[in-house]
């Protein structure tokens, strides 16, 4: 008996990912060690979803209701899905020294809405060090002002997830009242406005606008942007 392989185009294979990795989440979400209290599986599934698809909607408080584990459960995710799940799996492919052929290529060009195939792997490693220094510069700005108030582990920590969360438009907040603390401090107010601007119009367009010094050399993506 012949096993049928099932093939799918780029767009359902992304889909498939997505909700493999969601899946994960929800679970992951749902250990004991995850959570203060316990939440359903529903409010599990919510978040894990929220923070993959980076929507920046919350059903429950992320600060008091999930663990420094949960926590950085779905810090991964707005991560991964901010960044795109794809850029991940070009790096590891790196990193293993494998290659990638035309399929991955195929895949890479619909995450980041490309028109060609040329230079998509250049451009996932520009993306992944242009966004990981964009928030690690963040992290620094922020801990200026959160390591005094807080110590240096709580700081930083408070740091690192507000930039990665901002910066990918997420809007999950570890405080229960978000950054409304900090509504008349400059520097914060700066950095996270920043960071949801940058990381909004995204990287291809901050790229592109790098490149092209004439309006009419810019893309179409980047024009609408």
């Amino acid at each position: 008996m012949k096993t049928r392989m099932i093939h799918m185009s780029p767009p359902q294979t992304l889909i498939s990912v997505f909700t493999l990795f969601i899946t994960l989440g929800t679970f992951l979400l749902k250990l004991p060690s995850a959570t203060s209290n316990g939440i359903t599986f529903m409010d599990a599934l919510f978040t894990a979803t929220s923070a993959m698809t980076v929507t920046g909607l919350v059903v429950i408080d992320t600060g008091t209701a999930f663990t420094l584990f949960g926590q950085i459960i779905i810090l991964v995710l707005i991560q991964v899905g901010g960044l795109g799940i794809m850029t991940f799996a070009v790096l590891i492919y790196m990193v293993l020294g494998k290659k990638i052929g035309i399929k991955e290529r195929l895949l890479i060009q619909q995450a980041l809405n490309q028109t060609s195939l040329g230079g998509v792997i250049r451009l996932v490693r520009k993306l992944f060090i242009f966004s990981i220094t964009i928030e690690a510069l963040a992290v620094v700005f922020l801990s200026l002002r959160w390591v005094p108030e807080m110590g240096m582990a709580k700081g930083i920590y408070a740091s690192i997830f507000h930039s990665i969360s901002a910066f990918n438009n997420a809007g999950f907040s570890i405080w229960s009242d978000s950054l409304s603390a900090y509504a008349v401090d400059p520097l914060v107010n700066i950095v996270i406005t920043l960071l949801f601007i940058i990381g909004g119009i995204g990287f291809t367009v901050v790229f592109d606008l790098w490149r092209s010094k004439e309006f009419y050399h810019l893309s179409l993506h980047t024009k609408i942007m």
